[in-house]
């Protein structure tokens, strides 16, 4: 199932079919280097049934495929995923090298904020950084997210940002 689409991009959700995709993102150091740490080949296995398994309540919870659809090539991965509390949503990405620097992530992220306040009934979006993470930073600000103070995520000191619907 698409989730939704940009003018060269499909963001879809995974499927078992995908397993070697999902693994060579989820096992990429460099695409890992300020998300989580690597998985072995058996781990995204495991951590692609977990995957799979969020989208069975139709909610727009989840990690999904990113496609370019000029060549079918897997570009990286897109998501929307609770914060700790379960109550508010953070947006995410992730990109193969190869395709960093092109303007990906903002295009991503910028339809990203239009399906979710579209499609959810809350005010607020947010985003979590590393804050040695400046490329993500750069993508976030130019979106319309501002910052907002730091959170601690799974014993993790991250930079939380916010966007509100209204400015979206």
């Amino acid at each position: 199932m698409i989730l939704f689409d940009t003018e060269r991009y499909i963001v879809r959700r995974f499927t078992m079919a995908d397993e070697q995709d999902f693994f060579l993102i989820n096992g990429h150091p460099e695409v890992m280097k300020f998300i989580r740490p690597v998985k072995s080949k058996e781990a995204c296995a495991i951590f692609l049934t977990e995957n799979i398994q969020l989208y069975h309540d139709d909610s727009i919870i989840g990690r999904y495929m990113v496609i370019e659809k000029k060549s079918s090539l897997l570009v990286g991965t897109f998501s929307f995923l609770f914060l700790s509390d379960n109550l508010n949503y953070h947006i995410g990405f992730g990109l193969l090298p190869a395709f960093w620097g092109q303007g990906i992530a903002q295009e991503l992220v910028q339809k990203g904020i239009t399906y979710f306040f579209e499609n959810v009934s809350k005010d607020e979006l947010f985003a979590i950084t590393d804050p040695a993470n400046k490329a993500s930073k750069k993508v976030l600000l130019k979106t319309g997210f501002l910052s907002s103070k730091n959170k601690l995520e799974k014993e993790r000191l991250l930079d939380l940002f916010v966007i509100r619907k209204e400015v979206a």
